[in-house]
């Protein structure tokens, strides 16, 4: 659907203006679901088509093809359509193990996604990716996270997301069939020009995966999507033939990660912007706030470090390292075909829509973990009482609030303020739930919550403005919304917490910071570095470096 482009180093990462969206293996492995001509007209059909069980996944590969070929010989007479080929398997195993099994697979789209295991966030409840799924024998049992290959219909473009790009999704998913949902991730700044390094994912990337691995609590389930759409010159039978040419490279070997990074060493670390010029960037933000003609009252300034290791990085390695690091936070990895692996692991929920209720988050201030309980509490009530945090934090809910109240009819913030705790560090936390007028109301709580004050600032646009003009590099998907949509669910995180990671090439490790009155530029400083950690504190500095 778009030309082709060559694969970009992302440690020579510039900041430049894409014209014409140069990159794209896609065309001949998938359709583009954002060229629907009519995207309100829903797919001719929908339908999820569930096997019995069986007890390996091998057993389930020879099931699917099977089903596969025989739906070839008996195609649907309709001009489009969706179609999802399950096969449960009687044990737990890992997504993300299945998914570390087709390394090979460089030319095709992956993604992967885990909602939040701990079912209760600091004693309130955690509304995730487990939500309850019915309509098959599975009806009990709990979503842990799902691994993706291949595109069964892909939605991408340079230019910003629009109702236009939601609907296009929108009409190949459905109630009746919760569980055919899209994978993807969002630009932070829509209107900033892309870098070489994320050209591939555009201002937008999402995926209905072709082959999928479910991994739920206490089983698996084996996937299948055939999708196609005749006004898209993408055929049933050219879908059923590019599922068959998937499927016979598919493994059905699960290879166990370790969660831990193998002997690794650091070569060299290249922080943009330097020290200086981040003390400069802050002295600049902190006059703007202080200006009374200014309505800026905090901005969210962000680092992106350069990283090269020895043995080369892997994407997957590194996130199973990350799930072990925090337990109760969100992990994605999202990878463009001969792209660079976008992986997080992000304590931030951006929204959770199930049906009419919504659930959102405010986060902000952030402190180390005490080596002690006397310490960890002494630290966490000085992060309580904090009146710059207070200051911080409060921006960041109230304008959550005043978002959701413009298409709920009600709306409840328990509790309003507390503290979260994650592994390494403290945040103070509220939650928000309410009631939306109508589901229609998604693409409107999307782009009216992203961005929050809590990855960009307050006012929105002028802190945006002053993002622009003072960062030099691309954040790319990092502080997006990542994430899925379903029929009649749909769930979004922040994109903190992120890196971007070629094997072979390096990576880049963001991390972000808010900056109000009475900011330091020295201990936001220590905060990118209290953030980083988590990525690189199980490596080591060569003697090179």
């Amino acid at each position: 659907m778009e030309p082709d482009s060559t694969k970009s180093n992302i440690l020579d990462a510039t900041r430049h203006t894409v014209s014409t969206p140069r990159h794209n293996n896609f065309c001949s492995l998938s359709m583009n679901g954002c060229q629907s001509r009519d995207p309100r007209t829903p797919v001719g059909m929908t339908q999820t088509r569930t096997f019995p069980s069986v007890l390996t996944p091998a057993m389930a590969m020879e099931q699917l093809k099977s089903a596969i070929t025989e739906l070839g010989f008996d195609p649907p007479m309709l001009e489009s359509g969706i179609i999802r080929l399950e096969v449960p398997i009687g044990q737990q195993i890992e997504a993300i193990d299945w998914l570390h099994g087709q390394q090979h697979f460089q030319h095709l789209p992956r993604c992967f996604f885990s909602g939040r295991s701990q079912k209760r966030i600091n004693g309130f409840p955690s509304h995730s990716i487990s939500s309850l799924i019915t309509g098959n024998d599975l009806s009990d049992s709990s979503l842990v996270s799902i691994a993706g290959l291949g595109s069964a219909v892909f939605f991408r473009h340079v230019s910003p997301f629009s109702l236009h790009d939601w609907r296009s999704i929108k009409r190949f998913l459905s109630k009746k069939c919760p569980l055919i949902r899209a994978y993807g991730a969002i630009r932070f700044d829509a209107l900033a020009n892309i870098s070489s390094e994320w050209e591939a994912f555009g201002s937008f990337f999402f995926m209905i995966p072709q082959v999928e691995f479910n991994e739920f609590e206490g089983s698996s389930m084996l996937v299948t999507t055939i999708a196609w759409d005749d006004s898209l010159s993408w055929t049933f039978v050219e879908a059923v033939h590019a599922l068959q040419t998937t499927m016979r490279q598919v493994s059905s070997s699960i290879v166990k990660l370790r969660k831990e990074v193998p002997n690794t060493f650091i070569l060299s670390s290249n922080n943009v912007p330097s020290k200086k010029l981040w003390d400069f960037g802050v002295d600049i933000a902190l006059q703007m706030i202080n200006k009374n003609s200014s309505p800026l009252t905090k901005v969210v300034l962000a680092r992106s470090s350069i990283i090269r290791t020895s043995p080369d990085i892997d994407p997957l390695t590194w996130l199973a390292t990350l799930q072990v690091e925090s337990e109760n936070a969100y992990q994605f990895c999202l990878q463009p075909p001969d792209a660079p692996s976008f992986i997080g692991n992000t304590p931030e929920q951006l929204f959770h829509r199930n049906r009419l209720s919504i659930y959102s988050e405010a986060m902000a201030g952030t402190r180390a973990r005490g080596d002690s309980k006397a310490l960890d509490l002494q630290i966490a009530l000085e992060l309580l009482y904090s009146s710059k945090d207070d200051k911080e934090f409060s921006i960041v809910r109230e304008c959550i609030r005043r978002k959701l109240e413009a298409v709920c009819t009600t709306i409840v913030v328990e509790p309003e303020k507390t503290i979260r705790k994650l592994r390494r560090v403290q945040h103070l936390y509220a939650r928000l739930r309410g009631r939306l007028r109508s589901e229609d109301d998604e693409f409107d709580i999307l782009s009216s919550l992203h961005p929050t004050p809590a990855v960009c600032g307050f006012p929105t646009e002028e802190a945006r403005v002053l993002i622009a003009e003072t960062e030099n590099f691309d954040r790319g998907m990092y502080a997006g919304p990542v994430g899925w949509f379903g029929g009649g669910e749909s769930e979004f995180a922040v994109g903190i917490r992120s890196a971007l990671v070629q094997k072979g090439l390096g990576a880049l490790i963001y991390a972000g910071t808010g900056i109000v009155e009475g900011s330091s530029s020295s201990q936001e400083w220590e905060e990118l570095e209290l953030k980083t950690s988590q990525f690189t504190k199980l490596m080591n500095w060569s003697a090179l470096s």
